[in-house]
């Protein structure tokens, strides 16, 4: 059965009352026609555009909106475009486009007519920011303290990107590594808490005045819209240019920025002589994205803790190390008051770029003071700390955390002894050159990593039921390695990563984890607590 072409899918549209209108300018094609609901038995005129790849959903977008409706209604935007299904919720199926087209028309038709009937209008709180219309806010304030806060603007391609932060030297640096060039001149910025949703509102929309704004407010949550007030009547007595506000609803935040109409010729007054003239400044629309770290962490892993607010410290920065550090920082160490020890005296060579997180321009540096510098280049806001000695004579006691990444057997075994319990230790390791990658948490009840070592050399607890092969490669006392991909690397940082964020979350079992990599090997530990090895010198 050949696939429908396109001409096949216009025809038919033809038979839906739907014309031929030619090509967009992105290549789609366009056909006009009607939709209709019990309100408008006649019909609205409509246009609809078709993917020629029947790749993306069709696009619907009314020729003229019924002068009926309110500003804000739910699923139409102010040009005319009808969202009739969220994106990626469905898939198109290339190999019946006429069909799958079709029933995208019948959903756009069910939503415009339960619009017009004035249904869905619950709708509008969970699409507020595409009725809002806002200029760009960059949010990068670290903890939820209300109150003052401050605010810097940059150019931005089409129009001026406003900076809300608690503190400046941080997000500064994150502007300019997008390339902007923040300036010293700060606007005022006040965070205040609210109660309710927003939701637009019949009418007149995005507020445009103070007036119409408070007025939206006082519908939604009356302490907020007082607060609010109190703000700007503030600006006012202290003659600012302009005040920036933000609001954190339960769900999302938003802001507005107040104009102050300034002018010289004006005399100064008593303040008790003054009318409040607040209400007819003008009031300018902004969307907030966040971009602090507790966002960027918690954002993936929803209801789950990261690794925020921990002293963590991983030892080796090598092959695994280098992955697994920029992991960590990903799921939230060094961050919210918590910092992360880089701790490695190695120097990045030539044999290392192939499979390590570093490239060349950071070749011949300290892997951990390089593997840090990257990590504050890659997350400003982020405590690193780069230590360049042996982990052998530094302190780690007072460590949430020690993690192992350097595979080096007598160092897990001198961590395991010197470090004695509760001192959390995370090992993490790859087996021979490739084959299987494992992870061992030592538990308060559970055996060290000495203790796997006795059992693997009596043949227990072993990561495959076949033996590890022995492979070296290069050449000469120098040049010998044990040969395997960065892949592999990576997927020892995977699974060291999440059985750190286990931890954090409280769960410790199971303590020994193993992924067997290569298909020509059979796992021959399952994952599980693995116990304390009598005699054990480290236990002990």
């Amino acid at each position: 059965m050949s696939r429908a072409t396109p001409s096949q899918v216009i025809e038919a549209f033809g038979r839906e009352g739907f014309d031929f209108a030619g090509k967009a300018d992105n290549g789609w094609f366009r056909v006009t026609g009607r939709l209709f609901s019990e309100v408008t038995p006649e019909g609205v005129p409509c246009e609809i555009e078709l993917d020629p790849n029947f790749f993306e959903l069709p696009r619907v977008r009314l020729l003229e909106i019924p002068p009926h409706l309110p500003a804000a209604v739910p699923h139409l935007n102010a040009n005319g475009g009808l969202c009739y299904i969220a994106n990626g919720t469905v898939t198109l199926d290339i190999f019946d486009p006429i069909s799958q087209s079709l029933a995208c028309l019948r959903q756009a038709q069910h939503v415009f007519d339960r619009i017009m009937r004035g249904e869905m209008v619950e709708d509008l709180a969970e699409e507020f920011y595409a009725y809002w219309n806002g200029a760009y806010c960059l949010s990068d304030l670290d903890g939820s303290a209300q109150g003052r806060q401050e605010c810097f603007i940059v150019d931005g391609n089409e129009r001026p990107i406003w900076f809300v932060t608690n503190n400046l030297a941080r997000t500064k640096k994150k502007a300019e590594l997008l390339g902007f060039t923040p300036t010293d001149r700060t606007t005022p910025t006040y965070r205040i808490k609210t109660t309710a949703q927003p939701r637009p509102v019949p009418g007149v929309w995005p507020p445009t005045t103070v007036s119409s704004l408070l007025t939206w407010q006082s519908q939604l949550d009356r302490r907020c819209r007082r607060s609010i007030h109190r703000r700007i009547l503030q600006g006012e007595r202290d003659r600012l240019n302009a005040l920036l506000i933000l609001i954190d609803s339960p769900k999302m935040t938003y802001a507005f920025g107040v104009i102050y109409e300034r002018d010289i010729r004006v005399p100064k007054v008593k303040f008790a002589d003054r009318r409040d003239r607040t209400p007819g400044l003008a009031v300018l629309p902004f969307s907030v994205f966040r971009i602090d770290e507790r966002y960027i962490a918690e954002r993936n892993i929803p209801g789950r803790s990261t690794l925020a607010g921990r002293a963590i410290a991983l030892i080796g920065c090598g092959t695994i190390g280098g992955f697994l550090a920029e992991m960590l920082v990903k799921a939230g160490a060094g961050t919210q008051g918590g910092k992360l020890k880089l701790v490695d005296f190695d120097t990045l060579v030539p044999q290392n770029l192939g499979r390590h997180r570093l490239g060349f321009p950071s070749l011949l540096q300290r892997k951990s003071v390089a593997m840090a510098d990257e990590l504050r280049r890659l997350a400003p806001g982020v405590s690193i700390e780069a230590v360049t000695l042996d982990a052998r004579e530094v302190d780690l006691s007072d460590q949430h955390l020690l993690i192992d990444a350097t595979g080096e057997e007598s160092l897990g075994h001198w961590l395991a002894n010197y470090y004695p319990r509760p001192t959390q230790v995370l090992s993490v390791w790859i087996e021979g050159p490739g084959v299987a990658v494992r992870t061992l948490l030592r538990t308060a009840q559970g055996g060290c990593y000495r203790c796997l070592w006795e059992f693997t050399r009596r043949g227990e607890m072993c990561s495959t039921t076949e033996p590890l092969p022995n492979i070296l490669a290069g050449h000469g006392c120098e040049g010998l390695y044990v040969p395997f991909g960065a892949s592999v690397s990576i997927q020892a940082s995977s699974l060291g990563v999440d059985a750190a964020l286990d931890w954090a979350n409280g769960i410790v079992s199971p303590a020994l984890r193993t992924r067997v990599l290569d298909r020509d090997f059979t796992q021959a530990t399952l994952d599980g607590d693995l116990p304390i090895e009598r005699g054990c010198p480290a236990c002990q």
